[in-house]
């Protein structure tokens, strides 16, 4: 940024625009203008009737912070801390991957199969995370109790964060846990939806450098396959699933087959179609318990 430019808004948005989209950046303008109104404490859309505006020393010099980090990669939910979800806000931190727009899919299939939503369902959250599918069952369910469960004791500290945040702690148990591993053995579920890592290892350095060297590679990456932790889930969910009940797991489309065959070679699983995503592209394979 020369010193000799008078930096009003509008001068910083697109000269930070051009900044960014040289490093790599794939929405340089949402980045600069998502970075520009957290220094500045103002809502995004307040920008746009500023743009004649010059922001103090203070500021400026937050926000040249906040983009030279982002444009050593750095993704910007990590740098504001928070990434909105299913239209709801959510903390994030580098403890635990950020929301994105194709884990809401199981959010609305569950949403879709848990009928009547006032009723008393049994919910777990098999890798949660920073907990936005978890927050969401309790939220919109809101009857329901939910089993929150993750290996990461700092990611569930995230989702517990969450969960306070949006008032439905008294509902959700946190719990640490290998999948199913630490909870006890008479303990079923309605619904089991799960955000489980399902990279292979081979796929990791195809990622976009945001993902690959900022969110936490153990949510991340499964195993050589990238079906290594689903093909451990789903006997386990299936064993824990009450008669009726649902199995929900977002999948990569590359895997939707393999995915597809596991949950067939378990006899107590009913297989149901894909959920495709908005692009048509395969993105939640769902199994019903038998009765």
């Amino acid at each position: 940024m020369p010193p000799s430019e008078t930096w009003t808004v509008g001068r910083l948005l697109q000269w930070t625009t051009n900044y960014l989209k040289q490093h790599g950046a794939d929405s340089p303008r949402l980045d600069a203008e998502v970075l520009l109104a957290e220094v500045l404490g103002c809502p995004r859309i307040q920008l746009y009737a500023s743009f004649e505006d010059v922001p103090g020393e203070a500021p400026r010099t937050a926000f040249r912070e906040l983009v030279r980090r982002r444009a050593e990669g750095m993704p910007v939910a990590y740098l504001v801390g928070r990434r909105e979800f299913y239209s709801l806000p959510f903390r994030v931190t580098p403890e635990v991957l950020i929301p994105r727009p194709e884990t809401e899919f199981v959010v609305m299939r569950l949403l879709d199969l848990a009928v009547p939503a006032e009723s008393q369902w049994q919910v777990a959250d098999v890798g949660t995370g920073s907990g936005v599918v978890a927050v969401c069952a309790a939220k919109w369910l809101a009857a329901s109790r939910v089993l929150a469960i993750d290996v990461s004791p700092t990611a569930l500290a995230v989702a517990s964060a969450n969960a306070d945040d949006h008032a439905v702690s008294d509902r959700i148990e946190f719990m640490e846990s290998d999948l199913f591993a630490a909870v006890p053995a008479e303990k079923t579920f309605d619904y089991i939806v799960s955000n489980p890592p399902y990279v292979a290892e081979g796929e990791i350095d195809k990622l976009s450098r945001d993902i690959r060297d900022y969110e936490p590679r153990g949510a991340l990456v499964a195993g050589p396959r990238g079906t290594e932790v689903i093909a451990r889930l789903i006997p386990q969910a299936a064993e824990r699933l009450t008669p009726g009940g649902w199995l929900l797991m977002e999948i990569s489309p590359q895997i939707e087959r393999p995915v597809r065959e596991l949950v067939s070679g378990d006899a107590r699983l009913q297989l149901g179609p894909t959920v495709k995503d908005l692009a048509g592209l395969g993105r939640v394979i769902q199994a019903q318990r038998s009765a």
